[in-house]
């Protein structure tokens, strides 16, 4: 007996999304777990959207913080979800997706963390052996 494999999703949504936590664009999947980002381990559960205006593809990205580590370390850099969670609809194809809205909408309180935002910054020694 074999394991059937069904992929949901383009390997081109994930090379789009990123981690707006963070800011790192590199996710790891465990098997019977879900998917992580590998830098801060916020998890992103993918969602077929309702309606995709005529787009080819049309996904929510739901980002959960539960499981992510030290965000409770201020100098890290990262920068924590409204209320542990936030999502993302994406739409269009591969090679052309853009978000099309985040909920809770950014403001004031909280702004997504932009794909490698953070790039170029070191972390104080006194918190980066913090994961």
């Amino acid at each position: 007996m074999s394991l059937e494999v069904l992929d949901r999703h383009s390997e081109a949504l994930f090379e789009f999304l990123w981690c707006p936590v963070c800011g790192q664009e590199v996710f790891t999947h465990i098997p019977f777990e879900g998917v992580f980002c590998k830098n801060c381990n916020t998890q992103v559960v993918l969602q077929e959207s309702r309606e995709d205006r005529g787009y080819e593809e049309a996904v929510l990205a739901c980002f959960d913080t539960d499981s992510t580590w030290n965000l409770h370390v201020d100098e890290k850099l990262r920068r924590d979800l409204p209320d542990g969670s936030a999502r993302a609809k994406i739409l269009g194809a591969p090679g052309a997706y853009e978000i099309d809205w985040w909920s809770p909408a950014p403001g004031e309180d909280w702004e997504p963390v932009e794909r490698g935002e953070f790039d170029g910054e070191e972390e104080p020694d006194e918190v980066s052996h913090l994961a």
